[in-house]
């Protein structure tokens, strides 16, 4: 299949492995490319911008096939050295950078000059539209169904993708909801050029997190995340579990009053724990409401061979034959 997407990356499948922190390692990202879609290391799970070039040069071992980096921009008084980090994706070869966060615009020259194209994940049209102008290459549009951080003004993908599509000159690619052939068919009639998919990767058996955390994605309805930090602007959406209990309820107790501390020991330094350990009621976890669409544990060159398998099924027969037989004078004399 050829899309806007497919032939910027240089990829077989329009299928884009989000950044996801403590999940994003090379073991993902490699498998996701080899079965022909963009695998991406999340760059800032290393801790240290030479950490990072090791995990670059350890995924180029494991593939020959484009992949990229995310880079998720912080606010100020916690950033990161952006410019080491970035650094160290341009010697290791790294032809595309996933940014998220905040605006990538302060880095946008450095990137570019290396030569490297940028998607950026945005969660509204004015965001995106703000992506285009500054040079981005590409977006992905998260809506409202998303795992992780979905923004605030809460628009599902039925009507931010056609939006976009409306809006944009740029390609963009469909983030929240996309686990299968279905998801992929519908963002591409909405006017995606692809999609991305993070919680869907999670449960897979290249997926380098526990196997608790696999089994918690299959089990989990679409009825059990939730959303956290509305009070401080910074929601979050997660997977139900204990320790997200006890923090809905501290929100309840607090309401406006609430503070990042007090909910600190919930979200602070809990990846590990969780993705590593498999300590499930360790704290919050990103996670999309996809998860009552996940089903099974399948390698990602299964899955991935699967959604397009059944992609050309559903366009080929069963959205073809929706139109039934052409009747008319023209095609009767043809």
């Amino acid at each position: 299949m050829k899309t806007a997407i497919t032939e910027m990356f240089g990829i077989r499948h329009p299928i884009i492995q989000g950044g996801m922190y403590y999940v994003g390692f090379a073991e993902l990202a490699s498998a996701v490319s080899n079965a022909g879609g963009l695998g991406i290391i999340t760059g800032l799970t290393q801790k240290t911008p030479e950490l990072l070039a090791g995990e670059i040069a350890r995924c180029r071992a494991m593939t020959d096939k484009p992949f990229g980096v995310n880079l998720t921009f912080l606010p100020s008084f916690t950033a990161p050295p952006y410019p080491e980090y970035i650094a160290a994706i341009v010697e290791g070869g790294v032809k595309i950078v996933e940014t998220a966060g905040r605006s990538p615009e302060q880095y946008m020259p450095a990137l570019k000059a290396a030569g490297i194209k940028v998607i950026h994940k945005c969660t509204s049209v004015r965001h995106s539209l703000k992506a285009e102008r500054i040079g981005c290459d590409a977006v992905s549009v998260d809506g409202f169904e998303c795992g992780g951080h979905p923004g605030e003004d809460d628009i599902p993908n039925m009507i931010l993708l056609p939006r976009a599509a409306d809006a944009l000159k740029i390609p963009f690619v469909a983030s929240g909801g996309m686990a299968d052939a279905r998801s992929l068919v519908a963002a591409l009639a909405l006017g995606a050029a692809g999609m991305n998919m993070g919680t869907r990767f999670m449960a897979t058996k290249e997926a380098p997190v526990h196997q608790n955390v696999k089994e918690a994605i299959v089990a989990a309805s679409e009825l059990d995340t939730r959303l956290i930090m509305r009070a401080l602007r910074n929601t979050e959406r997660v997977l139900k579990n204990a320790a997200v209990e006890k923090l809905v309820g501290i929100e309840r107790e607090k309401g406006v009053s609430l503070t990042v501390a007090d909910i600190h020991d919930q979200v602070g330094g809990v990846y590990p724990r969780i993705m590593l350990n498999g300590e499930m009621d360790a704290g919050a976890w990103s996670c999309g409401m996809v998860v009552g669409l996940i089903h099974d544990i399948p390698t990602v060159a299964e899955l991935i061979d699967r959604i397009m398998r059944e992609a050309e099924q559903l366009i080929r027969h069963r959205l073809a034959g929706l139109l039934g037989r052409d009747e008319s004078p023209a095609m009767a004399r043809a």
